[in-house]
């Protein structure tokens, strides 16, 4: 049986067309990396990612330490405080570190948005929020470089649901001079 070589072009275009729509529609990027489906989320981990900027400050002085959260697009996590008690806020909390006094952190301004998952709007950050904790030197505090554990608890939600809350730990390398 002899296949028409039209036919047959037409039918390998339209399946070849299919194939780069399928490949193209789940990845977005967002600053060089590509941004999770809510399918594929597991953990609030997936969505939020934390790093902190090093700090330096002398001794009897005091630095801010800036922790910079970056919250893939699509996605939003709660602020601090969350709008409800019942919603889980984003939390950071420090160890001690010899020498250093830790101040309460500093959250950023929350953005209200409405989902449809709740009947008001929600405090929420989205995007990039950076979150503040002022670092104080002991008059007597050994210089050189010291490591200062840090956890950030979050919840990341989408436009329709939550998804299981993590705690993301990382360092601010502090050098005392």
């Amino acid at each position: 049986m002899k296949q028409n070589p039209i036919k047959l072009s037409l039918y390998l275009c339209l399946l070849l067309a299919v194939a780069l729509t399928s490949c193209s529609g789940d990845s977005q990027s967002s600053k060089g990396r590509s941004s999770p489906t809510s399918a594929a989320i597991s953990s609030s981990a997936q969505v939020v990612k934390v790093t902190a900027a090093p700090v330096n400050i002398s001794q009897s002085s005091a630095g801010d330490a800036v922790i910079a959260l970056s919250i893939s697009p699509g996605f939003h996590i709660n602020a601090n405080p969350a709008t409800f008690p019942y919603l889980i806020a984003t939390e950071v909390t420090a160890n001690k570190l010899e020498g250093i006094n830790i101040g309460a952190p500093v959250y950023p301004a929350a953005v209200k948005r409405k989902f449809q998952f709740a009947e008001e709007p929600l405090a929420v950050y989205e995007g990039e929020a950076s979150i503040k904790l002022i670092l104080r030197a002991e008059a007597n505090a050994a210089t050189g470089r010291k490591s200062l554990p840090i956890n950030v608890r979050v919840q990341a939600c989408d436009e329709e649901q939550c998804f299981p809350p993590a705690t993301i730990n990382t360092t601010i390398s502090v050098t005392l001079q």
